[in-house]
């Protein structure tokens, strides 16, 4: 992949610090904690890091997250500062994790999500924004992102937020979800609750299987070893639990899933 040039990095390296400071964000755990903390059977170990590709137009706030993500050895880290520079990281690599920025320079990054979901490696996306919008999130969630995260916000850590979607879960900044929970609740009291998809697929005794540990935060590498089958073998269930249940992502699985009694 390409690299910025060494006196754009220096340049940003600078709005950075009079940017963040280095303390509007939780700092990354330290490199000594990480190795025996970490369990080994999730992704984003030492020996296979999570492959990341950043792509957010702001240089201020590009600095900022990279140099949070490079601090944790768990994660590789790529990135782009256009639609198109996006674009030309999806086509050349494989990627684990794709952090864009809903606004480019160029153009929409839910152009990329939707790019991203249909990618020979099926990342897992976070889209981040400048603003605390409900809209552009929920946008962000039914194109499939795991993650959506405001760059003012201050507890939260980017890093985490890879390896919270990367192994199953998900990554919302706390303001946001607590302002998605009231939009829920209001919702249901005027008679118009939420509702998951309609009938109820079936899914083989394999599927549910791999669907159970997923839920319980296993990643594919982890399940394979305990059903005794192949990678290769789970992705292939993993797709076709995807498929039944009209889902992108492992989270959005778990949580049609349960919703609908399968787990």
């Amino acid at each position: 992949m390409e690299r910025e040039s060494d006196s754009l990095a220096a340049s940003e390296e600078s709005l950075t610090r009079n940017y963040s400071g280095r303390g509007q964000f939780e700092a990354p755990p330290p490199q000594n904690a990480t190795e025996f903390q970490w369990p080994h059977f999730l992704a984003g170990q030492h020996a296979k890091p999570v492959r990341v590709v950043l792509v957010a137009s702001d240089p201020s706030i590009r600095n900022v997250i990279a140099q949070e993500l490079l601090d944790d050895r768990r994660i590789q880290l790529e990135k782009a500062n256009t639609l198109r520079g996006g674009r030309c990281l999806l086509i050349r690599h494989e990627l684990d994790v794709l952090i864009v920025d809903v606004c480019l320079v160029d153009g929409s990054g839910f152009e990329l999500i939707t790019e991203a979901k249909k990618h020979r490696s099926t990342p897992e996306v976070i889209a981040i924004s400048a603003h605390l919008d409900e809209a552009q999130a929920l946008h962000a969630f039914e194109l499939g992102a795991s993650g959506y995260l405001v760059q003012s916000a201050w507890l939260q850590s980017y890093a985490q937020a890879v390896l919270h979607v990367v192994n199953g879960g998900a990554a919302v900044t706390p303001t946001l979800a607590r302002r998605l929970l009231v939009h829920l609740n209001h919702s249901r009291a005027n008679g118009n609750p939420v509702r998951s998809p309609t009938g109820r697929a079936t899914l083989t005794a394999r599927e549910l299987e791999v669907l159970q540990l997923v839920a319980l935060g296993n990643g594919g590498d982890a399940i394979a070893k305990q059903l005794g089958i192949s990678p290769q073998t789970v992705n292939v269930h993993i797709k076709s639990i995807y498929r039944k249940l009209q889902v992108h992502t492992r989270a959005q699985a778990v949580s049609c899933a349960t919703h609908r009694g399968l787990l």
